[in-house]
């Protein structure tokens, strides 16, 4: 029934019709000109391979035939412990847990269905999103950023159909049906950074800041949906991508049309009473610290002040749920930006609620240089049925262009999305820009096999887990990181992947891994961040305070994207910073002396515990060599904290194969 009804509801859009065009001979002419990206999805006709013993699945067929044409064979399958390993980090962030189910696919399964899958890939996205605890202090939204942070863990965990997650994320509050939790999806936009305004400045300086946040916005939803770089148009057309100068205003107007606000994530009955109080408790503290400020003061300044604040710890704890979180998020309003109404030098920065406004085109990106004002609509590379870009004149339009990125948007937001997916699987996207598919980005290396997944995501209802389940039961995704003399000499970057690269943890897994070593690691989930420079915090770094503007060390010296802007790949560096923090680093010691105490325990005699921490640690038993170096190592004095430092920080330990 589900099935059935997302179906109705895509064929009403024009979503099939668009996507399905070239099966049905009816390729618009309008598209034949833009980029591949652009073009209708299609299923496509599965390439003759030689090997056919080897294809699993559809994505082998694909990937062995241009291996064969380059004269190359793929790698043979990695090893039962490299592949629970690899799947058990690739899909929860998390080393494997001895005993699990030895049948592949119910492997999968358990995986997909673990609470753990959406902190491993909500994280992913919250890369996307720039997603921070810790915002501007000048920031309208004050309420708690871990609110969105959990709906994302939440929306993964429950295999949220991507078109929704893109929706509820830009217009949540705007559908005619909704719970009031997931206006927490909001974050997406009322996270956004924001840029200080010095109010004292005149208008026209001020104006300039506000344009280059719509642009920070616009250029947010761009790259992480669209893979396009849209906010390149705001001073003229886009150079390399099919979107004009009148296609950023378009847009724009949605942008100048929102306020980022904190919304309540109750229902309204139970809100009420609480905004109520709210208020009240504002006035008070006005009155108070107007009393405070008074010149003279009055003599009973301290009874009176007393008497306030007793008045507001009663309403605080007679109001059912005040101290509820509210989150951040957006409104309806148009924002002008005005000189102050007394005359005095001055900005004024007027929302106007429930308002919406189309934007003129500003000349050179200078908005005090207006231009011919453009109403606002979707991008033109775009067209709806009626051949014209879909008007977003509904309020702000966020819902209007939130559906139109997941319908007439849909072959770029699918192709978008499912070469992310590929890129966190193998360490490399199918295309290599993964936030740029227009002319400016990388051709990818397998275009068929890019539009063949995602023409089946769409179909099959845009789930992620679907597309999991497709990439991990792929001959491909099985392969060893055994490179062949070949391939090394004629396709050393492994653009045809005809191996797994081996690839570094991130810092949150590998921060996560040595806690899960130690027995330490509590998975207890969602809620407010913990001091991630607090050497006993045990919690997964999911929940790590992020701040925007001053990163733990820890994060920054291990690759952490920076959270003030879209990052859509981690980069990987080999830093003599990142060795000190290994040797020296409080949080590592602290993890090996609890190794080396739990060892001492759990194990009687020297042996023993070496074999014990090779199988917490690395999954396997030692070799000959590596217990009898050990145990000459130990032999001589050596310490057990320093020898479990030496396998918390060994390579084995922080790539996977």
């Amino acid at each position: 029934m589900v099935e059935t009804a997302r179906a109705i509801r895509r064929i009403r859009s024009g979503f099939f019709a668009l996507c399905l065009a070239p099966c049905l001979g009816l390729v618009a002419e309008e598209t034949r000109d833009l980029p591949w990206s652009f073009q209708p999805l299609r299923e496509q006709a599965l390439p003759e391979v030689k090997d056919r013993a080897w294809p699993k699945n559809r994505i082998d067929h694909f990937i062995l035939a241009e291996l064969e044409k380059a004269g190359l064979s793929p790698a043979p399958e990695a090893d039962a412990r490299t592949l629970a390993r690899r799947l058990s980090f690739d899909l929860t962030g998390l080393p494997p847990i001895a005993g699990s189910d030895s049948d592949w696919s119910a492997l999968i399964d358990h995986h997909l269905a673990s609470p753990h899958y959406g902190e491993r890939w909500g994280r992913h996205w919250l890369d996307l999103a720039r997603y921070a605890d810790v915002t501007e202090s000048w920031s309208d939204a004050k309420g708690p950023s871990w609110l969105y942070r959990d709906w994302v863990v939440a929306a993964f965990n429950r295999d949220l159909p991507y078109d929704q997650f893109v929706i509820r994320q830009l217009a949540n509050d705007l559908l005619p049906s909704t719970k009031p939790e997931d206006n927490a999806a909001l974050g997406f936009l009322g996270l956004s950074p924001s840029y200080w305004k010095e109010l004292q400045l005149p208008p026209e300086i001020i104006g300039v800041t506000v344009a280059e946040e719509w642009e920070e916005r616009m250029d947010a939803v761009g790259r992480t949906f669209l893979g396009l770089t849209l906010g390149c148009a705001r001073c003229h057309d886009h150079k390399s991508d099919p979107v004009s100068a009148e296609d950023y205003y378009a847009l724009a107007g949605v942008f100048a049309s929102v306020q980022i606000v904190d919304r309540p994530v109750v229902d309204d009955a139970l809100w009420e009473p609480v905004r109520v109080a709210r208020e009240k408790v504002k006035s008070l503290e006005e009155k108070r610290d107007a009393l405070k400020k008074a010149k003279p003061a009055p003599d009973d300044l301290k009874d009176q002040v007393a008497a306030i604040e007793k008045e507001i710890a009663a309403i605080r704890a007679d109001t059912p749920k005040y101290h509820t979180a509210t989150a951040p998020a957006v409104a309806e309003a148009a924002l002008f930006v005005k000189s102050k109404d007394d005359g005095q030098h001055g900005t004024k920065l007027d929302y106007v609620p429930g308002m919406s406004r189309d934007l003129p085109m500003h000349k050179r990106g200078d908005p005090n240089a207006p231009g011919e004002t453009v109403p606002r609509r979707f991008l033109s590379a775009f067209p709806a049925l009626g051949g014209t870009p879909r008007p977003l004149q509904q309020g702000s339009g966020r819902l209007e262009m939130a559906r139109a990125l997941v319908e007439e948007a849909a072959p770029l937001s699918a192709r978008v999305l499912v070469n992310r997916v590929w890129l966190q699987h193998f360490g490399r996207g199918l295309v290599a820009t993964p936030s740029e598919f227009g002319p400016a980005g990388e051709l990818p290396s397998h275009p068929a096999l890019l539009d063949d997944l995602a023409a089946r995501f769409v179909a099959n209802g845009w789930s992620l887990k679907w597309l999991h389940r497709e990439i991990l039961n792929s001959a491909t995704w099985r392969q060893s990181s055994l490179v062949s003399p070949e391939a090394a000499a004629s396709d050393p970057q492994n653009l045809l992947h005809g191996h797994m690269p081996r690839r570094r943890l991130e810092v949150e897994a590998w921060r996560d891994a040595m806690l899960a070593a130690t027995g330490e690691l509590d998975l207890s989930a969602g809620g407010e961040p913990f001091a991630l420079d607090d050497p006993a915090a045990t919690r997964r770094t999911l929940y790590g305070q992020v701040k925007r503007r001053e990163l733990d060390a820890m994060l920054r010296i291990n690759d952490f994207p920076d959270p003030i802007a879209h990052s859509p790949s981690r980069t990987e560096t080999a830093t003599p910073l990142q060795q000190l923090f290994s040797l020296n680093g409080p949080f590592v010691i602290a993890r090996a002396r609890r190794l080396a105490e739990s060892l001492e325990q759990e194990a009687g005699d020297e042996a023993a515990r070496v074999d014990l921490a090779y199988g917490r640690l690395l999954q396997r038993t030692p070799t000959a060599r590596e217990r009898d170096l050990a145990l000459a190592y130990l032999g001589e004095g050596g310490s057990w904290e320093r020898y479990a430092q030496v396998l918390l920080t060994s390579n084995e330990f922080l790539y996977l194969d």
